[in-house]
């Protein structure tokens, strides 16, 4: 038979054959050429070959273990999004200052960005005719004039829990861990995401744009984690808001017809889940080896499987092995999941590494990961390339495994050539003020790239978004954000927010800064602290060097505050910096302050025998005063031994008649312990002094005190300022404890009955006005309730009493009627948060609302104070006060803002100024002021200390 018989004889079969036979022979042909051109067979006979029926599926399932995540074939050429959304207006962003990621962080272009169909369509100076040109084609165009204002691309959190905790927190509101078992890879975030979170706005309003959602810490294997975007869908539900969604969410196994995207996983070592579970390290180890055995066994049963198949060898094959449960782990062992593993301290770190190399699977990032930026060897050894470090910028000692964190870590990591990304761990920190963390990396050395990158575009590297996320360039998605000051600066604040080309903010309300906004502060050097830092792995030495001498004398002084029961003053202001003054300080207390020619009007300065201190253009201003975290009551949160304790609550358990019964009053002072770091850190960044309150576990906390943070011990001169302040207790909405009107009813029968014992005695106190009664509360119901109270008891008693709300998240709705009251207000924090429902109707503040809480209390004269929730923060007091400042649009002076973190928490919180002002603590900075991010506190002084102690 030739070729035209053959031909011939092809085409009468094909011709008396049924349509359907046709079809089928057709497709095992193709099927068995791309078996033969994928595992490169050299020659496969028809008749050798007994194809199962199975045999297309099979091969399509084995070749998907070669694939590869990341973007598909042809994403850079993308002309639209696949999360575009139709009728999305085109705009076109002019004259902004564009950081685009670039060139390592540091390149920034002065021009414009044309966005359309999702995607960035251009970047660079386009000039009138494109403009032109660009109004033509898009009839529906919206230009904005960036008026030369900072644009970024949108802030990436890669460590997040938002929707899986979701704001505010109720019963069944979180779902962010098990509790079913230490290793579970099959768990998904997905499945917990709750699209109702007030927290996804509140976010988007900081510029964050994109989340990696977490599954929680609680489990050594927590299960698989989802990146979203934030913005708000038409389908309104937890797929829609996916990014690159892996096919697992609608299919068991991979279609290797679809890309393979980057999956996400969570793992944790160390404290949580030896907690959870009663295990040690030891326990948990053994669980990542067991289950990572477990996955390597389904790894290499699959691989000898495909290899058979790849050699044609069909016979007793058998099924694919695989397991549901296990899929995702082995999806790890083939380099396809990003691993975030939660690891603080360096044994855990290592064993991770170990691990790492054991079952060879890299390591996307470490997060937390106190104790990194001591062992940066050790990363560098782990599988594959080095992790990335995911970081808190100041939070820390909350735990054992949190002791030894350094607020150098992110600038000592950067310069081991670590890629570090600073994350929110949201709702721990509220993720709106994820650029916050980078402002304070970049204040304690971080250079200026690596932490405007550690929010944008790090984090979308690490997580594998890279292609499409974390930089201004033709073909990312148009997740932008333009903002009112350059992104390190303090307080900055988005003017828009671009998600997928869509603007978040319906009516934003903005703020005018000074044109120094528009440059990033310069920042304090702190090459010693790095030094000691590593010298004493993080537990450096932090107590004060007394001065030398009796004399000492600041050079190039720009400002003195000083503070008077009448408020804060400013007793000195250099005019032009050519006429900076000079402080003179003797015994701890300022003799002389103005111009040289003034203090040295009969001598020399270079005759004296004093320490001469030049601030450089800085500034002495009154110490800061701490409430709100338990200083001088807890060392380590998490550790009991290491605390004073709960006090215990009449309301929920008789206390014991040894004590005295229901009517026992604790006192703080007799818990105060002294020297701990965290009061040591907030004095050296200008934090002097603190009032603590016993620690409550319901109504009842106690009498307040008034410490010093530099004393050594209680016995020390000085060490208390004032042994009793004000009365403690709390209103609060709690499904554990008494009701509120059960609480409001005790308080009207302490206040209106006589009451025995110390209790009765120390109420009585409050009744004369001697004693403030500071009561934490945060709905606007009870507040508005506790304000009738205070009229009800004044008409009866015929005298005033002293009543301040600490928390007070829903103050401002009642900030008329607490004015008429002369109730005072703590708002703590001062950057409030839904955490729970009674904080929900809180004042966001810029760009949401035009005012801040403090802003619209001040506005009806109601005394204002900023309070802490936890014991770190009281470092950043100082710049707290300074971002309140910023949300009025600086219309605050100076003296005002400092008297929200001095003198006003004095009089709600009953520590009286002493009429010799000499006294109280002083606090020198160098460069700039103690609200400025410029500045670094050198020293403190006061005549009580009787001498000046430097840093």
């Amino acid at each position: 038979m030739d070729k035209s018989d053959g031909m011939s004889w092809t085409r009468k079969k094909r011709a008396h054959n049924p349509p359907r036979l046709a079809f089928g022979f057709l497709i095992i042909l193709v099927s068995v050429l791309l078996a033969a051109q994928f595992f490169q067979l050299a020659w496969l006979s028809p008749t050798s070959v007994n194809l199962p029926p199975h045999a297309s599926e099979t091969i399509s399932r084995c070749r998907s273990l070669q694939m590869k995540a990341g973007p598909s074939e042809g994403f850079d050429k993308r002309q639209q999004s696949d999360r575009f959304v139709p009728g999305t207006k085109p705009y076109l962003l002019t004259n902004a200052r564009i950081w685009t990621g670039l060139e390592n962080g540091t390149e920034v272009i002065r021009g414009d960005v044309l966005i359309d169909k999702g995607i960035i369509k251009g970047v660079g100076h386009f000039g009138r005719g494109f403009i032109a040109n660009a109004r033509t084609r898009f009839a529906d165009l919206e230009v904005v004039d960036a008026g030369g204002k900072w644009l970024t691309p949108g802030i990436v959190d890669m460590h997040s829990h938002i929707g899986d905790a979701s704001s505010p927190a109720l019963d069944g509101s979180e779902d962010d861990n098990s509790l079913a078992g230490t290793a579970q890879p099959w768990l998904r975030s997905l499945d917990g995401l709750n699209t109702h979170d007030d927290s996804y706005l509140l976010s988007i309003s900081g510029g964050v744009t994109t989340s990696l959602v977490l599954p929680g810490s609680a489990n050594a294997i927590g299960g698989q984690a989802y990146l979203i975007k934030l913005r708000e869908t038409a389908e309104r539900t937890p797929s829609s808001m996916l990014l690159e969604a892996p096919y697992q969410i609608n299919s068991s196994f991979p279609d290797p017809n679809l890309p393979l995207h980057w999956r996400h996983m969570k793992h944790a070592c160390g404290e949580n889940p030896s907690r959870v579970y009663g295990v040690t390290r030891m326990d948990t180890i053994w669980a990542f080896r067991a289950s990572y055995n477990k996955a390597r066994g389904i790894k290499e049963k699959q691989d000898a499987y495909c290899a058979r198949v790849s050699k044609n060898e069909w016979a007793g094959l058998g099924d694919f092995p695989e397991d549901l449960q296990w899929e995702a782990l082995v999806d790890v062992l083939r380099g396809r999941v990003k691993v975030n593993i939660h690891c603080y301290e360096t044994v855990d770190l290592d064993a991770l590494v170990r691990l790492s190399n054991e079952f060879s699977f890299p390591i996307a990032a470490f997060h937390h990961a106190s104790e990194a930026y001591l062992v940066p060897d050790t990363l560098k050894k782990a599988y594959g390339s080095p992790p990335a470090i995911a970081l808190f910028a100041t939070n820390s000692r909350y735990k054992r495994e949190a002791y030894r964190a350094s607020e150098f870590a992110p600038r000592i990591l950067t310069s081991h050539g670590l890629k570090v990304a600073m994350k929110s761990d949201h709702p721990v920190l509220n993720s709106r003020f994820l650029l916050y963390e980078a402002q304070q990396a970049y204040f304690y050395g971080m250079p200026e790239n690596a932490a405007l990158a550690s929010v944008i575009s790090t984090p979308a590297e690490v997580v594998g978004m890279g292609h499409r996320l974390g930089f201004v360039r033709k073909g990312w998605d148009a997740d932008l954000v333009l903002w009112d000051s350059h992104p390190l600066a303090l307080g900055a604040t988005p003017v828009q927010v671009f998600i997928d080309g869509i603007p978040q903010l319906s009516s934003p309300h903005v703020n005018t800064k000074p044109a120094s906004f528009q440059h990033p502060p310069k920042v304090p050097n702190f090459d010693k602290e790095v030094k000691q830092a590593l010298k004493y792995e993080g537990l450096q030495p932090l107590e004060p060097a007394a001065s030398t001498h009796d004399v000492v004398v600041f050079t190039n002084v720009k400002d003195v505050f000083t503070a008077h029961a009448s408020g804060i003053m400013k007793s000195f202001s250099a005019s032009h910096e050519d006429e900076l003054g000079v402080v003179v300080v003797r015994g701890g207390k300022i003799e002389c302050s103005g111009q040289r020619a003034t203090c040295f009007a009969n001598g020399n300065i270079d005759s004296l025998e004093a320490d001469v201190v030049d601030l450089e253009g800085g500034s002495i201003s009154p110490g800061l005063l701490s409430f709100g975290a338990p200083l001088g009551l807890e060392v380590i949160n998490q550790e009991p031994t290491t605390n004073d304790g709960l006090v215990g609550d009449a309301l929920r358990k008789p206390l014991p008649k040894i004590l005295g019964g229901d009517t026992t009053v604790v006192r703080a002072v007799d818990g105060l312990e002294f020297g701990t770091r965290d009061a040591l850190l907030a004095y050296r960044a200008g934090v002097t002094s603190a009032v603590t309150a016993p620690l409550g576990s319901g109504f009842f906390s106690g009498l307040g005190t008034a410490f010093s943070l530099s004393a050594k011990h209680k016995l020390e001169q000085g060490s208390i300022v004032k042994e009793v302040t004000g009365f403690h207790i709390a209103v609060r909405h709690n499904s554990k404890g008494p009701s509120v009107s059960t609480q409001i009813a005790l308080l009207r029968r302490l206040l209106l009955a006589p009451v025995d014992g110390a209790l009765g005695h120390h109420f009585r106190d409050v009744k004369k006005g001697v004693l403030p009664l500071v009561i934490e509360a945060h709905s606007a119901d009870i507040i508005a309730t506790l304000i009738l109270l205070k009229r009800e008891v004044e008409r009866e008693i015929g005298s005033d009493i002293r009543m301040t709300i600490s928390g007070a998240t829903e103050a401002h709705l009642l900030a008329k009627e607490l004015a008429q009251a002369a109730v005072g207000v703590i708002v703590r924090p001062s950057r409030p948060f839904p955490y729970v429902w009674e904080d929900r109707r809180l004042m966001p503040g810029p760009p949401l609302t035009k005012e801040s809480a403090i802003s619209k209390l001040l506005s009806y004269n109601v005394t204002v104070g900023i309070g802490i929730e936890e014991l770190w923060s009281a470092r950043n007091t100082r710049f707290d006060l300074a971002w309140a400042a910023i949300e009025t649009g600086l219309t605050m002076s100076e003296e005002e803002t400092l008297a929200l973190g001095t003198i006003n928490l004095r009089k709600l919180l009953g520590v009286p100024y002493v009429e010799d002002d000499s006294s109280l603590d002083m606090v020198a900075t160098c460069a700039g002021s103690l609200l400025s991010m410029d500045s670094k506190v050198v020293a403190v002084f006061s005549s009580s200390i009787g001498r000046v102690n430097f840093f």
